[in-house]
Order: C-alpha cells, then structure tokens, then sequence
C-alpha cells in the first residue's frame, strides 16, 4: 500500500526562505526533502529539528545542482526514499553582480544553472512522480526578471528564463502537473547589511506600501498555490509591495 503522506522536495532549503517555506510544509503534514549545497550542517540541524517533531519526517540531501545527473541523482535518492513526489519547490538561487565590464562565462554558467538549468531538469527527473501525484512546481522567481537590476545583467536574464520555464512547462504538463511561481520583492535584507543602510533607505522609498515584506507573505502565496483546488497554472505572483507599479 502506498504511504498517502505528501511528499515536497525543496532546493536550497537549509537557510533563509528556503528553510521558512521547508518549515512551513512540514507544518502543513509534508515530508520534506531538505537539499543543500554548502550549508550542510544547517541542513542536518533543521531535520533534526522536524524529525524530533514528527519522526522521519525530513532527510538532507546535499547535492550541487549543475547538470542533468546531477538532477536525476536528486530525484532518484528522494524517491527511493520518500517513494513519492507531491511538490517541487525550485527556491536554490546563485545571486551576485555582473557589470558588463566585468563579465565573465563562468558567472553567465553559475547563474543561469542556478536559476535556470537546475529548475527544468529536476522538473524533468520528477516528472512522473509529479505526474502519478497529480501534484504542483513552484518556481521561485524574482520582480528583477521584469524590471532589471543594474549591474546585474546576468542575474536578471537567468531569473527572466525561470519565469518563461514556468509558464511553458506549465502548458506542456496540463492538466496532471500545475506550475506557477512567485516573484520575491524586498523581502529579506542582504545578508551582513542592516536597515538604516543608505541603500536600503533608498529602497524603502521605492515600495509603495513603504515596508519591507515578511517571509509569511511568501508562505500565503505558497499556501494557495499547491492547494490543487487552485484554478491557476502559468501564473507568477509578484510579491512586492507594490514596486514593480513604479519605474
């Protein structure tokens, strides 16, 4: 008998917003697949923290995202394990400036693998699963594959491939398979800075609602989209307080 219990893979799950929406499913009764690339042993302490809650319930694996096999490796350890595929939650991104002076293949290759060429090929290797599960993709996109970043040209490009893979594989795999995603505005301040920067005083007037987003505006978004009841596929949700209204 198969075990009834959904199952959701997400990537770079081991910190910030990918822990958030990791923590979030497991509370929704989710097993969770918790993959990670160099943040391992935040990884093992977030699945000791789930598995004390609900034993079995959460498994790292750590894995880098840069090929095809690698993806096929990814999908095959989960089912084996799990033997199920419900959600696939593509939020592992690589995020960095390339002014054009300065570019260089290797930063075009990280970031397009990262944003782009990891998304699709785990869709495919989870297909089936995803199939046989009638379940859902989650694609974590960004409002700066509409409106670009300076400085970040590559950035932008690899997040504007992850909103066309979203729409396009969202027709392919209708009906079985819903696909959307969500578009993060200033949620999160960048790691080592902090509010009263000029920067982000400057980015604060930008939004117009004149607050920072919270991860839990995430989470609402994440909790409509894998509800199967949820008339919609191919749609991005642009979580941003308003800013992508303004040039």
């Amino acid at each position: 008998m198969k075990e009834l219990q959904p199952t959701a893979l997400v990537t770079g799950a081991a910190r910030r917003l990918g822990a958030a929406i990791t923590h979030h499913l497991h509370s929704l009764g989710y097993r969770v697949a918790i993959h990670c690339n160099n943040s391992i042993d935040a990884a093992n302490q977030l699945a000791g923290n789930l598995n004390n809650l609900r034993a079995g319930s959460a498994w790292v694996i750590q894995q880098p995202l840069g090929s095809q096999d690698s993806c096929s490796h990814v999908a095959k350890s989960l089912i084996k394990r799990f033997g199920r595929c419900d959600l696939l939650v593509n939020n592992a991104s690589s995020f960095f400036a390339t002014p054009l002076t300065q570019i260089k293949e290797q930063s075009w290759d990280e970031l397009f693998s990262a944003n782009a060429k990891a998304p699709l090929f785990l869709s495919q290797s989870l297909l089936e699963p995803l199939k046989e599960a009638q379940g859902a993709i989650i694609n974590i996109a960004d409002i700066h594959a509409i409106r670009p970043l300076k400085n970040h040209t590559i950035y932008c490009m690899a997040k504007a491939a992850n909103i066309m893979l979203t729409k396009s594989l969202a027709l392919e795999l209708a009906p079985e398979v819903r696909v959307n995603g969500i578009a993060p505005g200033a949620i999160l301040w960048p790691e080592n800075t902090s509010s009263d920067t000029i920067d982000n005083i400057e980015l604060m007037n930008k939004i117009p609602m004149n607050k920072l987003g919270e991860e839990k505006s995430i989470l609402t978004a994440l909790d409509y989209l894998i509800q199967r009841e949820a008339y919609l596929t191919g749609q991005i949700i642009n979580i941003d307080g308003g800013r992508t209204l303004l040039q």
